[in-house]
């Protein structure tokens, strides 16, 4: 849910002083490389990998300008933090091959890399202070909430419009809203909605801080802050009923026992002993793995690895097994509930696991977990875990797990993709 009117604004922010340079001149919206740019004054960032810890240690000293509590901080409003920006594919040529793809269409990563840069961007924007040179706070992403596809296609030669803006605050965090269309035979048509939870913590990201509260200045913008309470209430409930937590329903429970006697060899009498029914394929031989090594080249303005990132690397793998499993190309549905555990330090070897853990029709629903290892203690620690779902042109053959820990998979899969489907019905 979105306010026309606050985006409607969007396109003069630049203007009221937060954007400047040759942009503001021209009065246009700026595009991503100029979004990034901004980010990376704000924080004060170096470009140059080499002097990152000076540029930390400067950052240490803006602790000074953090507020106490949320009652020291002015009130803003949707409006200030309403952001346009455009990706010019169809006007610059040159910027197509980096977000070509060998369908001819869109890297799809490449599109969550902006998405993740344009909610910290609006998140700042909010908590911008004009008396500052640089922003004391450290605004990360915390999670993806969901990533509706409004459309298949998105076309390679082609402009993109990005909108968005804060459509909820707590005292630490934030929700920002994002819309993407493209401009396709003379009109703009929608692409995706996006949602985006950041936490805002000190200049070192080492704890929580405080952020500006929401100014509602109408009734339409009191029911876009009432669904980002109800959002959050939703997140928490799904997160007391996980099945890392507690044990499958009822229903659950009966699903899972009908699956595991749907493989039991009727000519024996074990339980050991299982068949794989026809049309189907074990969750085992689902799989699909990989591993990054992180280089400064990815970096983020914090110096960490960019969320977008690590988003962009699971979805195409995630797409991946998801082409392996159905034999054809698959094309995206949704993306929902990506949790960012913990930050991915450059130099990490980063291990992604990538699962087919439901199906149903012509729908796939995939699992990607990403751990770092450390070398020198070969401990594993999870840092994300995002969730796909897919969509195939014809029926395709049903998942099938064998263990207890697949069967949590399955249904885990199952609770995701159910929750895609309610939200676009």
């Amino acid at each position: 849910m979105f306010s026309p009117r606050v985006l409607k604004s969007a396109s003069s922010l630049m203007c009221r002083g937060f954007f400047t340079g040759q942009m503001c001149r021209q009065g246009k919206a700026p595009d991503m490389a100029e979004v990034r740019n901004r980010l990376r004054e704000i924080v004060g960032a170096s470009t140059n990998w080499k002097d990152h810890q000076q540029a930390l240690a400067e950052r240490a000293s803006l602790s000074q300008y953090l507020a106490q509590s949320q009652d020291e901080l002015p009130a803003k409003t949707m409006k200030d933090s309403a952001i346009e920006a455009h990706l010019p594919l169809g006007t610059q040529p040159a910027l197509r091959e980096k977000y070509l793809n060998y369908h001819n269409s869109v890297r799809f990563g490449r599109i969550l890399e902006d998405l993740d840069s344009l909610a910290v961007l609006i998140c700042y924007s909010h908590t911008w202070n004009k008396e500052l040179k640089r922003s004391p706070l450290s605004i990360v992403t915390a999670l993806v909430d969901k990533i509706d596809m409004r459309k298949n296609i998105i076309y390679p030669d082609c402009d993109i419009k990005f909108t968005g803006h804060v459509t909820w605050v707590g005292k630490t965090s934030i929700e920002a809203k994002m819309h993407m269309s493209q401009y396709h035979d003379g009109a703009y048509t929608d692409v995706l909605d996006a949602t985006f939870v950041m936490v805002a913590r000190d200049p070192e990201n080492k704890r929580a801080a405080f952020i500006n509260p929401l100014k509602l200045e109408s009734p339409e913008e009191e029911a876009i802050f009432q669904q980002g309470e109800i959002n959050k209430t939703r997140r928490v409930e799904l997160s007391t009923a996980s099945l890392l937590k507690v044990a499958p329903t009822a229903e659950e429970r009966t699903l899972v026992h009908n699956l595991f006697l749907n493989t039991l060899d009727t000519r024996t009498v074990s339980f050991r002993s299982r068949i794989l029914p026809p049309n189907s394929v074990w969750m085992e031989d689902a799989k699909m793995k990989g591993l990054e090594i992180c280089h400064p080249q990815e970096r983020n303005i914090f110096n960490r690895i960019f969320g977008g990132f690590l988003m962009r690397k699971a979805y195409e793998l995630g797409w991946a097994n998801a082409c392996a499993f159905a034999g054809c190309r698959p094309t995206l549905v949704a993306v929902d509930d990506i949790v960012f555990r913990k930050p991915v330090e450059i130099g990490s070897l980063l291990l992604l696991s990538s699962q087919v853990c439901y199906t149903e029709g012509v729908h796939i629903q995939v699992r990607v977990h990403t751990e770092v290892l450390d070398p020198l203690t070969r401990q594993h620690s999870t840092t994300n875990v995002f969730h796909f779902t897919f969509r195939v042109d014809s029926d395709i053959p049903a998942i099938v797990p064998q263990s207890y820990g697949e069967s949590m998979l399955y249904l885990d899969g199952k609770r995701h993709f159910d929750e895609t489907m309610r939200s676009q019905g």
